[in-house]
């Protein structure tokens, strides 16, 4: 374990909060998973300096490397009805974007933080919801920061407050401040959704909209509208001009 994100470190720069720290693991997400069946409370955090098989949205290989990167997952219980079961997507990626701030800093719907102009990819993000009898019973969000060097546990320590408070905050207020971040609006794009068979499901047309429910407005054609929700998605594609 990279002393910075030993289990001492990050009780001295998160005090108070429930930590797993682990020099190397599978996934971070398995474990929080785990830990949220059996009542981690809200706002628990999982950290490991290396996973074997880092996961991100829908399934998706991250790639991690020990002392490289920054990668962690996090135990919410929100008060969330099932069908905004997405939410998580756009209030992280914002508090992402704002803790990785730049005048250059944008979100791609759902799940990317990138560096306008050229592109790289800052952070990226997956969810795990487990819905209960009347809503949204936990979630885990997990977390890939591409570039993070030690020390990394104030930089964790940022992050995790950052998603917790936007997390908290009023969803009119995150919407606002999403969209002026959000560089998937305005963008012609195809959606491939799941399952992702040769014949499958495509939505293409312009992002115009992010609703409260997590889901992306693409406007397909003059008068028509589809919504599509993050978990509903399999890859996302940006259209140039004289692409179909």
């Amino acid at each position: 374990m990279t002393e910075d994100l030993s289990a001492a470190s990050l009780a001295a720069a998160m005090p108070g909060r429930p930590v797993r720290a682990y020099p190397a693991l599978l996934s971070t997400e398995a474990d929080a998973m785990a830990w949220a069946r059996g009542g981690a409370p809200s706002g628990a955090v999982v950290v490991a300096d290396y996973q074997a098989a880092p996961r991100g949205r829908g399934g998706l290989p991250w790639q991690t490397a020990p002392g490289e990167g920054l990668s962690f997952s996090m135990v919410f219980r929100p008060s969330l009805p099932s069908e905004r079961e997405g939410w998580g997507y756009v209030a992280a990626s914002l508090a992402l974007a704002e803790t990785l701030d730049g005048a250059d800093v944008v979100t791609q719907w759902p799940d990317t933080v990138l560096r306008a102009g050229s592109g790289e990819r800052l952070a990226s993000l997956g969810t795990h919801v487990q819905l209960g009898a009347t809503g949204v019973d936990w979630v885990v969000l997990t977390v890939l920061i591409e570039q993070a060097q030690p020390p990394r546990e104030a930089l964790l320590a940022r992050c995790v407050a950052a998603i917790e408070a936007r997390l908290a905050d009023p969803p009119d207020t995150v919407l606002t401040a999403y969209r002026s971040r959000c560089a998937t609006l305005g963008r012609r794009v195809r959606l491939r959704l799941v399952p992702m068979t040769p014949d499958g499901v495509q939505v293409v047309g312009e992002g115009i909209d992010v609703r409260g429910d997590g889901a992306l407005v693409v406007q397909t054609a003059p008068g028509r509208r589809a919504a599509v929700r993050p978990h509903d998605l399999g890859l996302i594609d940006e259209l140039r001009s004289g692409d179909t």
